[in-house]
């Protein structure tokens, strides 16, 4: 039985055209966050000359990149000369505590974007394609050796864990937890998150050891240090006892046997009546869109991971000795809290 082909319409082709050159619009975005455009215009600094002097670029250059921007709808110009910055060019700005701006940078750059560029041979061989491109076991080895990517990346990841760490930290109980500890946690946001609205509750961040620092800087500046820890470490090997383990985007970066463990190390430090708690996206039914199914491709590119559907997770939870006992909503995220079957 042979299915209708489909005609194409001259829209398809449009939309076709804005797909293929998706990468030219990141590449142009790239440029506007590292040369700080939103924050040059909002100051007043809104000529080519003017932000090229500031950014040691080259004037012309310059001057057709902003072109470009007023294209995208980033900003518009009266005269061709002077321009003024958007709303949407606004989530640039270094200062918004919900800045896109290290996103931007982070996603573009050389250690996800060199490895996106081999993204077909991730399809071919089902792995990850860091090792290819940059020599690296994993993209956190290549952080480790990119401090600068690496520094983006985590500040990236709190900008966009913020409104979503007061969604979670609405649904997690937390009156009889002693300490909480972020598992991957970066600079905490999450975790701190709760602190606030838990005034009892003592939290902490374990995560790689030039990354905890950034965790124990951040509650210090929130006043929350004396109720905080943070641990350098490596979560394949162990990690410090707790009441509750929080887990937020970090088995979608592993393959099953990687999160089994990851799981199981949790499990062996977790006190009696406590709960691991896994945050992620859950995937839909096939054609479902949202961020699911493209984060899916990222991690298949980029780490060797993936999104998963809510029995995947039962059947990791179920070989690490869990069960799940709830499931909530928390903005995008599933947040699944689950406990020791024995």
């Amino acid at each position: 039985m042979t299915s209708a082909r489909a005609s194409a319409a001259a829209q398809d082709y449009e939309r076709m055209m804005g797909m293929v050159t998706g990468f030219w619009v990141t590449q142009t975005v790239r440029a506007a966050a590292v040369y700080n455009f939103a924050d040059h215009l909002a100051s007043g600094t809104n000529t080519a000359e003017a932000i090229a002097e500031a950014e040691s670029t080259d004037p012309d250059a310059t001057r057709r990149l902003l072109r470009t921007c007023a294209a995208l709808g980033l900003m518009t110009s009266e005269d061709g000369r002077h321009f003024t910055g958007t709303s949407l060019l606004s989530t640039l700005q270094q200062d918004d505590p919900h800045s896109l701006r290290h996103f931007a940078i982070s996603q573009s750059a050389p250690g996800h974007w060199l490895s996106w560029g081999r993204f077909p041979d991730a399809v071919r061989t089902g792995r990850h394609q860091v090792t290819a491109a940059h020599g690296e076991a994993n993209i956190f080895d290549y952080f480790a050796k990119h401090l600068d990517e690496a520094s983006s990346f985590t500040e990236s990841m709190s900008n966009l864990s913020r409104d979503s760490a007061r969604d979670i930290a609405a649904v997690l109980d937390t009156k009889d937890v002693n300490l909480a500890l972020d598992i991957g946690g970066a600079g905490g946001d999450l975790v701190r998150a709760m602190m606030r609205a838990n005034p009892e509750l003592n939290g902490g961040v374990f995560d790689l050891p030039h990354i905890a620092p950034a965790a124990a800087e951040a509650a210090k500046a929130e006043g929350l240090d004396e109720r905080f820890t943070a641990v350098g470490g490596d979560f394949f090997e162990s990690v410090p006892p707790a009441d509750l383990y929080l887990l937020k985007y970090i088995l979608h970066d592993w393959d099953d046997d990687k999160c089994v463990q990851i799981l199981q190390n949790c499990r062996a430090q977790l006190a009696e009546g406590g709960r691991i708690t896994v945050i992620d996206l859950l995937v839909g039914e096939v054609g479902q869109p949202g961020l699911a199914p493209l984060m899916d491709m990222n991690m298949l590119g980029m780490t060797g991971g993936r999104e998963r559907q809510l029995a995947e997770f039962d059947a990791l939870f179920t070989a690490a000795g869990l069960r799940r006992v709830n499931v909530t909503e928390a903005g995008p995220f599933a947040v699944i809290e689950t406990q020791p079957t024995t």
